[in-house]
């Protein structure tokens, strides 16, 4: 009989502890069907955007660093999109600055052309609440705040043109 009571409190103790990891380490992912994290940044141009202020407009939010050539490779593309859909959905490029340097980020910036905002994310805030292992990773997000898709790594431009054109419906 002791050794029942024994058992039965190492399981409850185990158990426990399960549940503490668990609630204290599993963090909530931003995913699909579920709000985008809200955050505000200040982009190159000095200016402070927040996903909150863009008031009923659908984003695109991209991850990226002037150092990755995924990130080359896609710029040319997130450009000639902004420049058709600019009036009807927004593209806040977050550069992951505490990775990257920012004199880099604006060579980047001329380079490609980008008239977007390109927002400075320092201290690794945004890049930490949206849980970004991998650059570049994009988001998608509808006129409410909800993230309808998410990409990973160099996108085909048809399927881009395609999530970008899958939010203005």
């Amino acid at each position: 009989m002791k050794k029942q009571w024994v058992l039965a409190i190492v399981l409850c103790l185990a158990l426990l502890t399960v549940i503490q990891q668990l609630t204290t380490t599993n963090k909530q992912l931003p995913k699909k069907g579920y709000k985008a994290p809200a955050f505000t940044l200040t982009a190159l141009n000095g200016q402070t955007y927040s996903l909150d202020s863009l008031q009923g407009k659908p984003a695109l939010i991209n991850f990226w660093a002037s150092w990755c050539e995924p990130c080359q490779t896609e710029a040319p593309e997130f450009s000639k999109l902004y420049e058709l859909y600019k009036d009807r959905i927004e593209i806040l490029a977050v550069n992951v600055t505490s990775k990257d340097r920012v004199e880099d980020a604006q060579a980047f910036v001329g380079k490609y052309e980008i008239r977007f905002p390109v927002l400075l994310d320092t201290k690794a805030a945004v890049t930490e609440a949206y849980n970004i292992a991998a650059i570049p990773t994009t988001y998608f997000v509808d006129e409410n705040g909800i993230i309808v898709d998410r990409l990973f790594g160099t996108t085909d431009p048809k399927l881009l043109e395609q999530k970008f054109t899958q939010l203005l419906r």
